[in-house]
């Protein structure tokens, strides 16, 4: 998919600065980390600010929708802006759409997930591209599932949590 990347570590920065600059960063830009087997995306809403499903991004429970800040949505990862030229939202409307979810917990990995809501928040529907290519192609479905069942058997056993909610 075509992104730009951004800087989201020390490098790139002034010397002096400890976050992720956000002066080039557009209102309602859909925000993309690349993870282990799966891409994280997110709506930056301004002031360093970033409103995504959490689903299992950060726990092996999954999580609300919620606005954080860029430094925890990118949580060390390298961080990339998806262009949407047909998008539908943009700037304070993509925004607006995305606050209006803060703290809807309904989500499913496969009809609900953060692509699908960043989806809803710049173009009015629901899709993720990351789903529909595991299910076209069932090898990258594959990986991808033991990608995540792999991270979640980490974080448990670093989080010290004897069990991991699928549902």
């Amino acid at each position: 998919m075509n992104t730009n990347p951004l800087p989201t570590s020390s490098e790139g920065r002034d010397a002096g600065c400890n976050e992720a600059s956000t002066i080039d960063l557009p209102i309602g830009a859909h925000l993309v980390t690349q993870r282990s087997g799966y891409e994280h995306h997110g709506i930056y809403v301004g002031n360093g600010r970033v409103v995504h499903y959490a689903g299992f991004a950060s726990s092996a429970h999954r999580g609300p929708v919620e606005e954080v800040e860029l430094t925890r949505f990118a949580a060390g990862h390298p961080l990339t802006i998806r262009p949407t030229p047909s998008a539908r939202y943009i700037g304070d409307e993509a925004v607006r759409r995305a606050r209006s979810r803060l703290g809807e917990n309904h989500y499913r990995l496969l009809t609900n997930n953060c692509e699908h809501f960043c989806s809803w928040c710049l173009l009015g529907e629901s899709r993720s591209e990351q789903v529909q290519c595991c299910l076209r192609h069932p090898r990258t479905g594959m990986h991808a599932l033991v990608c995540l069942v792999k991270a979640f058997v980490e974080r448990a056993a670093k989080d010290g949590q004897v069990a991991v909610q699928f549902a």
